[in-house]
């Protein structure tokens, strides 16, 4: 048997009023002179308040703020982010916001670590490893970036989505305060909470030994089966929406396993379309299941039970469709061509999609033909 290598390294504080513990970031790791990083939008809500107000409290006058981070991260965002780092002379970074602000403030530790180096250019296994301090604040569940070691980057010059990934680019600190998300509007909800549901079932079913990722995998496919809905009808919900905090950070730790076909599908869908990466993923991920079950149903079968469902002869049948009957149940857009994708970009998309690394840990190997016949079926 081969040797394995199980890291789950992340200190996390979760509860309502866990921002406070911004203080014992900055007592730890002797942080004056934070920058903030986050994006425009997220600037104007009740959470950036919120966490304002401890900024302000822990670093009165010392903290800087940075917004100018796009929905799908640009290469340009981290460099202006690392100017604004540079000119203010920080010492740490605290990343506020979804998937894209976490992953914004990620690739900034490269920056700052490699100020006169092209993010695709950084060689990722030669990391150091401690980069400057991070600690990670999602108000959105779904990415579960604040554990994670890779971020996810829009590089116009080479037309597609990188993945920058490695151990020293896990935060070292995540905060998960429930009391951050109750202002997220319905339909991210939503979409966030699928995005944690695609990285549990695509990590559960990907074909790398990793039972540690496996047990989270399905324990966290089940907290969102039983508290997304709750905190799409209940916004107020601070149980639910902690749950759901939980079971992203559990869908991230699990996909350090790997991810499969539907995020290589999902990618594109962002980078040229400007789709929700929560929402591409839970269009995608049946018909991904469905093409995965063609040649091995039963890896599906504990992913049913996770769901609640009693496995019939065919679970990936039964998993895609009961994730098709969530996503209505929810309000989720049912089909790519409601986002406004022309059928004719198809092909321009499942060549992007199989340029993306995540398909090669599929369970099922896919070709490029296999890729647009699944955007064709989700189309």
């Amino acid at each position: 048997m081969e040797i394995s290598t199980f890291r789950f390294p992340t200190r996390m504080h979760f509860g309502p009023g866990a921002r406070r513990m911004l203080a014992e970031f900055a007592a730890t790791y002797n942080i004056a002179r934070p920058l903030l990083v986050t994006d425009d939008g997220l600037a104007r809500t009740e959470a950036y308040k919120l966490t304002a107000h401890v900024l302000d409290t822990v670093w009165p006058g010392a903290w800087q703020p940075f917004t100018g981070i796009h929905p799908n991260p640009l290469e340009q965002d981290i460099d202006d982010a690392y100017e604004a780092y540079r000119r203010a002379n920080c010492d740490g970074i605290v990343g506020l916001g979804g998937g894209s602000g976490l992953d914004g403030a990620k690739a900034l530790r490269l920056k700052v670590e490699y100020p006169d180096t092209k993010l695709v250019d950084i060689k990722l296994d030669q990391l150091p490893a401690k980069l400057v301090p991070f600690c990670a604040i999602p108000t959105t569940a779904g990415t579960g970036s604040e554990v994670g070691r890779s971020s996810v980057v829009t590089v116009p010059s080479i037309g597609r989505k990188v993945v920058l990934g490695g151990p020293p680019m896990m935060p070292e600190l995540a905060i998960l305060d429930p009391e951050l998300t109750v202002g997220l509007p319905a339909h991210l909800t939503a979409a966030t909470g699928m995005d944690a549901m695609t990285h549990a079932i695509e990590s559960y079913v990907c074909p790398v030994f990793h039972p540690l990722c496996d047990a989270i995998a399905l324990e966290a496919i089940r907290l969102v089966r039983l508290y997304l809905p709750r905190a799409v009808e209940q916004p107020g919900d601070l149980e639910a929406r902690g749950y759901m905090l939980i079971a992203a950070s559990m869908g991230a730790i699990a996909f350090q396993k790997d991810l499969g076909a539907a995020h290589s599908l999902a990618h594109p869908l962002s980078s040229e379309f400007a789709a929700h990466h929560g929402l591409a993923n839970a269009l995608v991920l049946p018909t991904t299941i469905r093409f995965n079950g063609e040649t091995n149903s039963q890896q599906y079968a504990r992913v049913a039970e996770a769901l609640g469902l009693v496995p019939d002869a065919d679970p990936a049948r039964q998993v895609a469709a009961w994730l098709e009957e969530l996503n209505r149940s929810l309000g989720i857009t049912q089909r790519l061509r409601d986002l406004k994708i022309p059928r004719d970009a198809l092909p321009m998309l499942a060549q992007k999609a199989f340029e993306d690394g995540c398909h090669l840990t599929n369970p099922r190997p896919c070709t490029v033909e296999d890729l647009l016949r699944m955007y064709e079926e989700a189309w």
